[in-house]
């Protein structure tokens, strides 16, 4: 069995009879056939083989193929976007009348989604307080499909104990899906540690330059076959060169995420005794409630971390608006720094009241750390925060 570091460059691709090095970009929509009997064939499952890209593209499987081997899971299913990706699991999986237990630390689209739309077509979403086991206990019932996590959160980076809510899931009928965007399989690997599906914004650190949308859904090939369904009539598909740039991004995950990570805890650690800051969140300091289980479920802390600094909104923007290298965008997982305020805007359609159920104050800054050199890194944040 190959290692990770070999599995995100070699696997999921056979070379053709041109014997190319690199995988092709498979710019099609649809595929030719020999006869109307094998066309027949393809479209009624009989034969294997591509039929129509929205749903079998050979580069979007190759992508599919070498992230489920990462992840240590059965298949995958590339979509359009992160959110595509949680769409088209809830819909391709629930039906009116299934439940979901989840907690507002995470995502605002998400929380958006599961607040807003869901309940349109009958799917409760129940809410936890936190990200601790007891309290999801009561929330639970025999109409709970899933319970779904982020872990590490956004922006916060709250840990939960993934196998315990593995436990718990399981006890009750249920499924755990956790979203490992800020980790990656290449930090933490959710399904091993019992999870059963796995959530991707391939946009985020797969991709890892800031450069195209996708997202991806790991799990059984039960599972997948049923999203393959789903796909194949409601479309959120992925394209042919948005898989071939997260198949190049793969390459080298492993290498940017230690790097990131790395960045990241000198900055948090230099950070969390500036006098213009109150409180750093981030895994990899002692003075985080999880450090423990971060060292127990993760191989590094990632490379996201959030500051409050002292004063309000007004300072938290004079600290952004002051930036010279770090980019002011709410997107995360680039080469590039970025640093965004994340009640204003990652986090800014949840209600006033969900932000602050969530622990997202006005006074919250989300940095994603980079790969530029961390002493500039430093120096730009020290002249920014001299404005606060």
């Amino acid at each position: 069995m190959w290692a990770d570091d070999t599995l995100a460059i070699r696997s999921g691709f056979e070379r053709s009879q041109y014997g190319e090095h690199s995988e092709p970009i498979m710019t099609t929509s649809s595929y030719v056939f020999a006869s109307a009997a094998e066309a027949a064939a393809r479209f009624g499952g009989e034969s294997a083989g591509p039929i129509y890209s929205r749903f079998t593209n050979p580069t979007v499987q190759i992508f599919e193929q070498r992230l489920a081997k990462l992840e240590a899971g059965e298949a995958c299913i590339g979509t359009a976007s992160g959110m595509a990706a949680t769409t088209t699991l809830l819909l391709g999986s629930l039906q009116q009348g299934d439940e979901i237990v989840a907690t507002r630390n995470m995502f605002g689209s998400t929380v958006n989604l599961f607040k807003n739309f869901l309940p349109r077509y009958g799917i409760t979403v129940r809410w936890a307080d936190n990200l601790k086991v007891d309290s999801w206990a009561p929330l639970i019932n025999h109409n709970t499909r899933f319970l779904y996590l982020e872990t590490p959160t956004n922006p916060l980076t709250e840990l939960a104990d993934i196998k315990a809510f593995a436990q718990l899931a399981h006890t009750h009928g249920a499924q755990l899906i956790v979203d490992n965007c800020f980790c990656t399989p290449a930090l933490q690997k959710p399904l091993v540690l019992g999870a059963d599906i796995v959530i991707h914004s391939a946009t985020k650190y797969l991709d890892g330059q800031g450069r195209c949308v996708g997202g991806a859904v790991v799990g059984s090939a039960q599972l997948i076959e049923k999203l393959t369904a789903f796909m194949r009539s409601a479309g959120p598909c992925m394209s042919p060169f948005n898989a071939w740039v997260f198949i190049k991004g793969l390459e080298t995950l492993s290498l940017r995420m230690r790097q990131h990570s790395h960045n990241a805890a000198e900055l948090a650690n230099w950070l969390q005794s500036h006098p213009a800051v109150k409180r750093v969140h981030y895994p990899g300091l002692e003075s985080h409630p999880d450090a423990a289980l971060a060292r127990q479920q993760q191989s590094a802390s990632g490379g996201i971390l959030s500051i409050e600094v002292h004063g309000d909104q007004a300072a938290a923007w004079r600290l952004i608006d002051a930036v010279n290298l770090c980019s002011i965008t709410g997107n995360l997982g680039d080469a590039r720094t970025t640093i965004t305020h994340p009640a204003t805007t990652t986090h800014g359609r949840m209600s006033a009241e969900d932000r602050e159920l969530a622990g997202i104050g006005d006074a919250l800054v989300r940095l994603a750390v980079g790969l530029e050199d961390v002493g500039d890194l430093r120096c730009d944040l020290e002249q920014a925060l001299s404005q606060v």
